[in-house]
């Protein structure tokens, strides 16, 4: 059957549809990716079903239809509710995971804890909205915390672009986060660890150019480390304007 290649993924090369399935290089973490996954399905989230290795020694999974989200016009609050909802999902669902003996995880950002194992990359970039909407790309899932996970979250769908007034990317961070029906703990928190983790990405970027590490190097030639340094400083900026948001 013929490939065709996929675009627009920036760590993962080599990512081919094949019929009705993705095929993408089988590697150290798949089998424990895999497992989570299947694990998270079970629990009722709505994930690319996993269907083994092809002839070639490939991962397959399910191809999903739709378009990706950062490629549509602005969520609207009630499709930021609904995003933040599916969060929550994949993280109550998370918690009941546990993951097999000897498993291997890939990360290349350290985080916080180890609360549960997470996606790691819940962003535009990995949300297809169509029929059903899915994250796709998967491959990142390794332990975290679920504030460091929706830290990311909630800032890739809501405050990644630096040039937007915060205003009104703050409500759409509210809605975003009262669809997780986030505690008042959570919300309290919330703001300074988005500024973490953003500024996290900054750094592996960063540091990932001065030593020639790929793919994170050529991202950050290509435009991505100016477009974490200022958000980094948009999020961490508007700290009080995300605070008073969210408790309202």
């Amino acid at each position: 059957m013929r490939e065709h290649r996929l675009s627009g993924g920036n760590a993962t090369d080599r990512v081919v549809r094949v019929g009705e399935t993705v095929r993408k290089p089988w590697t150290a973490s798949t089998p424990s990716v895999t497992a989570f996954i299947q694990a998270v399905r079970a629990a009722g989230v709505d994930a690319p079903e996993p269907l083994g290795q092809d002839e070639d020694g490939r991962s397959v999974q399910e191809f999903i239809h739709g378009t990706i989200a950062m490629d549509r016009d602005p969520l609207s609050l009630d499709d930021l509710r609904r995003v933040g909802s599916i969060v929550r999902t994949i993280h109550d669902a998370s918690a009941q995971f546990t993951p097999p003996e000897n498993v291997a995880w890939e990360s290349a950002i350290p985080t916080p804890g180890r609360d549960l194992v997470c996606h790691n990359d819940l962003a535009p970039w990995n949300l297809i909205i169509g029929e059903r909407w899915v994250f796709i790309d998967w491959d990142a899932a390794a332990p975290s915390t679920r504030l460091w996970d929706l830290a990311y979250a909630a800032q890739a769908f809501t405050l990644n672009d630096p040039n937007q007034s915060p205003h009104p990317a703050a409500q759409g961070l509210a809605a975003f986060v009262d669809g997780y029906r986030a505690d008042e703990a959570t919300r309290t928190a919330l703001p300074a660890e988005m500024g973490r983790r953003a500024t996290a990405m900054r750094t592996l970027l960063e540091s990932s150019a001065s030593i020639g590490l790929e793919p994170w190097a050529s991202m950050h030639a290509n435009g991505h480390g100016a477009h974490w340094a200022a958000v980094s400083h948009y999020v961490e900026a508007h700290q009080d304007i995300w605070l008073n948001a969210l408790a309202d």
